[in-house]
């Protein structure tokens, strides 16, 4: 993993014409237009870390085509992926109540665009904003009760099942049954060791739930790998996240 923050080649800044993270896209139209004035799209690499807990936040990020793993960090090197965030949401919500430090560790799960908006600016929108108060309140929320299902789920779940619920969740994420997950990046996410991975993911695809070669995942019989998967990937994945577009209906 290597930090990346503002080695952004000049052609990759350009002023965020369409908002197509769906999070922005539920705002009312006025809103949406002042944030897209105020962000502009980035592109991020596989790997990139965007927050290290402990660091300034600098920065809030809308995911448009990337997707974003979320790190709690014990002792600077075990890590436990405590989230993931696609272009159903945001990273950096917390600077609206105060909170200038990072609490996870942000990386690049998979390459890509988001709208990235400086984070006082951002922080003052939301205070004279109530439709976005009244979603970052309800995203929030969410992704805290997401946070504790992984949590419960990684202290009483055995790899297996814990495994199935993360690639379902990417698929999710990425709406693709095609991705690429290194056994590295899945160890860091669900806190284990490489040799633990292994093992799991060999007997999905013994199972033929998956196919898996050199980091390149495909998902072949998603309803047994739900099968397979414990009743966490029910209580966290994508649908959770639907509602949220509703807040305005």
């Amino acid at each position: 993993m290597h930090t990346h923050h503002n080695h952004l080649a000049e052609d990759d800044r350009s002023p965020a014409r369409a908002l197509v993270n769906r999070l922005l896209s539920s705002l009312p139209d006025d809103e949406q237009g002042e944030l897209a004035r105020l962000g502009e799209t980035v592109k991020v690499e596989v790997g990139d870390v965007l927050y290290e807990p402990g660091q300034t936040v600098r920065h809030v990020y809308f995911p448009i085509d990337c997707l974003l793993s979320l790190l709690a960090v014990a002792e600077g090197r075990m890590t436990l992926e405590v989230g993931s965030v696609g272009r159903e949401g945001m990273i950096g919500a917390p600077v609206v109540l105060g909170h200038e430090m990072a609490q996870v560790r942000a990386v690049v799960q998979r390459a890509g665009r988001a709208v990235r908006i400086d984070a006082a600016e951002f922080r003052l929108v939301y205070a004279r904003t109530e439709p976005l108060q009244r979603l970052l309140h309800r995203y929030t929320d969410t992704l805290l009760a997401q946070a504790i299902q992984i949590a419960v789920c990684s202290r009483f779940h055995v790899l297996e099942a814990r495994l199935a619920r993360s690639l379902l969740i990417t698929r999710d994420r990425l709406q693709s049954d095609k991705f690429h997950l290194t056994h590295e990046f899945l160890a860091h996410a669900l806190g284990v060791r490489r040799v633990g991975v292994t093992k799991a993911a060999s007997a999905l695809q013994n199972q033929k739930l998956i196919s898996y070669s050199r980091g390149n995942i495909e998902i072949l019989d998603a309803a047994g790998l739900e099968a397979v998967s414990c009743r966490c990937y029910e209580l966290v994945k994508d649908e959770g996240l639907i509602g949220i577009s509703n807040v305005f209906v």
